[in-house]
């Protein structure tokens, strides 16, 4: 009797522990701080912003990328008004967000199996150049939503991840605008690759 029971102990800390195992995300950033861009973005007549897109070679689920897309226009839409409203100088700045990692626990899955579903992570790169292909600037925004905190919302926290890297983002453009300074990627220590 022992025996079976130390085995069936045993056998259920192995499961529980390969389970948690699949709760860490994967995505990764490489830095806690942006660097500034090489000049400010005010230097440029016009700013265009260009969909969100995956990296070639990367796979998600779309409705992630279309989530961070709708948030980042909603968040610019007055702003590109507001700047693409200036006299015209011959500088057109391109900005181009692409998904480079993207680790999205549905909203099913995270119902069903709550914490154990995993963790969620995104890391996006906004390629800005001007329209002769120099580039501007390549800062990386990260978020990601832990396990635990994300099971216990039913899935909003991994819609607040997608919400929260828009912000980053957006947030960048709007913050260099003026002055290139840089600017947060969103990640702490335990989320920059070592």
């Amino acid at each position: 009797m022992k025996t079976t029971r130390r085995t069936l102990l045993m056998v259920a800390g192995l499961a529980a522990l390969a389970l948690v195992q699949g709760c860490a995300t994967r995505v990764k950033s490489t830095s806690e701080t942006n660097p500034p861009p090489a000049e400010a973005f005010k230097n440029f007549g016009r700013i265009e912003v260009k969909p969100v897109a995956f990296a070639p070679g990367v796979k998600g689920k779309h409705l992630g990328v279309e989530r961070i897309d709708a948030n980042i226009k909603k968040d610019l839409a007055q702003k590109l008004v507001e700047w693409n409203s200036r006299p015209e100088n011959g500088r057109t700045l391109v900005v181009e967000p692409v998904i480079e990692q993207l680790q999205l626990t549905g909203t099913a899955t995270r119902v069903m199996f709550g914490p154990l579903a995993g963790s969620s992570g995104v890391l996006m790169r906004m390629n800005i150049r001007d329209s002769k292909g120099n580039v501007i600037a390549t800062p990386e925004f990260f978020q990601r939503a832990d396990a635990m905190a994300a099971g216990f919302t039913m899935g909003m926290g991994d819609g607040m991840m997608l919400t929260r890297v828009s912000n980053l983002a957006t947030d960048y453009l709007i913050g260099n605008y003026e002055v290139a300074h840089g600017g947060p990627t969103g990640a702490d220590s335990k989320a920059v690759k070592q």
